[in-house]
């Protein structure tokens, strides 16, 4: 059955759909299909093939750089915790860090829609600016467009970052080897529920905020602690089951994680039980997912508690020689299952 099951899944993905749907944009295997028939294979080249949270670029100097570019859809524009204008800085931010760079500048553009209120655009901008402040990183281009009205659902933001690795660090999938650990920086599906609540939709009350902020704090905390860190996801789309079957996809290993470590707030898990969704598959804003090397992995967990938004930081699993391409997770039973990439799209507009 494994076999078969890892057959399959080293299959390139097939992408029968003759209309784009909200799926294509959950960040799961409908999304992989698109990216890999529709945008790889028009703009096929060596960069774009080390796909990632970012490109890393060799300049000419011997410097490396991260470029990354992310658009935020979500919807509504502002939620507990943070705002369109959070996520987007952050998001990019974010992107960049786990790449192994330490990010410098953001560009931004922004598609408005006629009529949209000027005091919100405002609160919204100031919003950017502070989460700039935060991470450490300074907004230096951008664009502005207007569309018609309901053309826009009110305001969409796009923005790139650029940042710098540091001489020495590399990060790769290739590096990874049985017997590492995984690691989480936190606590996971705050904000997909988040943003969920805030619609309004279901009669649900929970205290969840969304746990949008600037990761490069946490991530260089762990890289000067733990220099032995073999790769990095955040686990925005998909969550942290996507994010690691990204990982072993064609691996010769796989990720065991442990449910009883899973680190879940009670009102996320218990929204998430009502609506019947998995903690594993709800998006983060805020947490990304490490492979450490085992001896390195107390001194990284410190490094990353000693950081405020790193403070709850936990081995959450290890690595395995077999059966490779395989992410599975031990329940609170004693059984196991395994955990495949997102199929659907249970959280649509949550970035």
């Amino acid at each position: 059955m494994l076999q078969r099951i890892d057959e399959f899944r080293r299959r390139r993905p097939r992408l029968p759909d003759d209309v784009v749907t909200l799926e294509h944009g959950a960040g799961g295997k409908s999304s992989m299909a698109l990216v890999d028939a529709v945008f790889l294979e028009a703009f096929r080249n060596d960069e774009l093939e080390q796909l990632g949270d970012a490109a890393v670029l060799q300049m000419s100097s011997g410097e490396r750089l991260a470029f990354s570019t992310d658009a935020f859809v979500v919807r509504p524009l502002r939620f507990p915790g943070g705002s369109i204008g959070h996520l987007a800085v952050n998001g990019t931010v974010n992107d960049l860090a786990v790449s192994g760079a330490r990010p410098q500048w953001l560009s931004a553009a922004f598609v408005i829609e006629d009529g949209f209120p000027m005091a919100e655009l405002r609160e919204i901008v100031a919003d950017m600016s502070e989460a700039a402040a935060r991470a450490g990183v300074r907004i230096v281009t951008g664009d502005t467009k207007v569309v018609e009205k309901r053309a826009a659902d009110g305001i969409y933001i796009t923005t790139t970052g650029v940042g710098v690795i540091p001489d020495g660090r590399r990060l790769s999938a290739e590096a990874v080897r049985p017997g590492d650990k995984v690691l989480l920086s936190g606590t996971i599906g705050e904000h997909g529920m988040a943003v969920m609540l805030a619609r309004g939709d279901l009669a649900i009350e929970a205290a969840i905020a969304s746990d949008t902020a600037p990761i490069n704090g946490v991530v260089e905390a762990l890289l000067q602690a733990a220099p032995a860190t073999r790769w990095m996801r955040d686990a925005t789309r998909g969550g942290v089951a996507t994010a690691c079957n990204e990982l072993v996809k064609g691996a010769p290993f796989a990720l065991i994680l442990d449910e009883r470590a899973l680190p879940v707030q009670p009102p996320v898990r218990g929204a998430c039980e009502l609506l019947g969704i998995d903690p594993l598959y709800v998006a983060n804003e805020g947490a990304f997912v490490a492979i450490v090397a085992a001896d390195q992995a107390d001194a990284a967990m410190a490094a990353m508690r000693a950081v405020p938004h790193g403070a709850g930081a936990t081995v959450v699993g290890e690595v395995v020689g077999e059966p490779a391409g395989i992410v599975a997770l031990r329940t609170s039973l004693g059984g196991s299952r395994i955990v495949d990439m997102l199929t659907g799209d249970p959280l649509p507009r949550i970035c």
